[in-house]
């Protein structure tokens, strides 16, 4: 479970109070010291090169290599897809699974397996990768774009009930960053509205919830193993489906082959031989690389979180510092950074002030707005689409995660002393914190 600064637990108090002591007493000493950006001493002194070694990505050894050169040297490089999907399908336990070229093609694909009449909305929020919301475009989709909450970053399901249309056919959930969407009260919501409900699992490798792996929520879901992805395989996507009509018309979209393999009364078996005009197979040194990530998946998830718990548990102790709300059901992991939510209104400093006192105290800090869909011009013009899709004035979960958040770097070695150095570089800025108001 991830705490917050606004909800601690009597447990969580005494398991943590020693700690709230000595970091009140280090604030003390921190606020007598001058901040680096006036001439003070910095706080964080690794080295520039024994922090790149931690925050290295993606990371590739021994194991990739000795894998591509064995698979080059047997000449049998198809054969390297259906391992990679048997041992995927019995990692997240899914009914049927489908590798692709990469995440967008498998977004392709499932919207295609959806097989809705032309013009049908799909709901999809606007805080994504544009693959998510484009790739309706050829199955004569239409998006129809949903807020995210301010304190998780993910899908706002209290925005989508308001905006609910009869062309509303299916709704599309990303896991920001890793953290899971609340999927069980987002499939009961769909399930009473007759809506198919779909994942985005690009960011989620090894997230789970309730026990159950992201992917397996929705009828329909895709992963993404591009470079920057938790799973990195340089690139790659798969399709999870949860009946074999959907992944037949998943598989067939973009794999020629795919009708043959079909039972005879399948509907998809007569298009054998050209499947439905793509080809969109995964290239087998990318399914090598993702079987070698595979295998330590877990672990190097569970070190990561270690090293964030001992970051932000700290962190969160300071006035106006929370980390996005993740349920106790709920298993998250970290794609990219970790990210912190701060309202610098309420803190009565910029953002950009910030990052110029962490920055300078040797802080990895950074920002990135991510681009809301709904506000670009490709859905603006209504001759890519069926019909227009709706732009709405303002997103203001999105606005406010935009505007109110901060990334440290993810640290994917044993990191003790420099997680020490960060907490104390973020001690000593807050507590000289009136030095960066205007």
């Amino acid at each position: 479970m991830n705490s917050t600064n606004q909800d601690i637990t009597r447990r969580s108090f005494i398991k943590t109070g020693g700690a709230v002591v000595a970091g009140l007493a280090t604030t003390k000493l921190a606020s007598t010291e001058m901040l680096a950006a006036e001439g003070g001493a910095k706080t964080v002194t690794f080295s520039p090169q024994k922090i790149a070694a931690l925050t290295r990505w993606p990371r590739y050894g021994a194991a990739e290599r000795n894998r591509l050169h064995e698979l080059i040297d047997s000449n049998k490089f198809y054969d390297e897809l259906a391992l990679f999907e048997k041992e995927w399908q019995d990692y997240t336990k899914a009914p049927f699974v489908k590798c692709h070229v990469n995440g967008s093609s498998a977004l392709t694909s499932m919207y295609f397996a959806l097989d809705l009449p032309a013009g049908s909305e799909v709901m999809v929020p606007t805080y994504t990768f544009f693959s998510a919301c484009l790739a309706m475009r050829f199955s004569n989709l239409v998006p129809v774009f949903i807020d995210i909450d301010p304190k998780t970053a993910c899908f706002d399901l209290e925005d989508a009930k308001r905006k609910l249309t009869p062309r509303v056919k299916a709704v599309e959930a990303m896991h920001s960053w890793g953290l899971p969407c609340e999927m069980d009260l987002i499939c009961d919501w769909a399930k009473e509205k007759g809506l198919v409900p779909l994942e985005d699992c690009a960011h989620a490798h090894g997230a789970s919830m309730k026990g159950k792996k992201m992917g397996n929520w929705g009828q329909m879901a895709i992963y993404s193993y591009q470079a920057s992805k938790v799973m990195p395989a340089v690139e790659g996507g798969m399709g999870m489906y949860q009946t074999r009509e959907y992944y037949e018309r998943g598989f067939a979209f973009g794999h020629y082959e795919a009708p043959a393999k079909f039972a005879k009364d399948s509907p998809v078996r007569p298009y054998e031989g050209t499947g439905f005009g793509q080809k969109y197979r995964m290239h087998p040194f990318a399914a090598a690389v993702a079987r070698m990530q595979l295998k330590n998946l877990d672990a190097l998830n569970a070190l990561v979180d270690k090293n964030v718990r001992a970051l932000n548990d700290r962190l969160t102790q300071l006035p106006g510092i929370a980390e996005p709300r993740c349920r106790p059901d709920q298993k998250r992991v970290y794609y990219h950074a970790n990210m912190l939510m701060l309202d610098f209104k309420k803190l009565g400093f910029t953002r950009d002030a910030l990052i110029k006192a962490l920055t300078a105290e040797g802080v990895r800090a950074s920002f990135w707005d991510y681009p809301q869909q709904h506000t670009l011009k490709i859905y603006s013009e209504a001759k890519w689409w069926h019909h227009a899709p709706k732009i709405p004035e303002r997103m203001p979960g999105c606005e406010y995660v935009n505007a109110n958040h901060i990334f440290l770097p993810l640290f994917y070695g044993e990191a003790p002393e420099l997680i020490e150095q960060y907490v104390k570089a973020f001690e000593k800025v807050w507590a000289r914190r009136d030095k960066l108001k205007v």
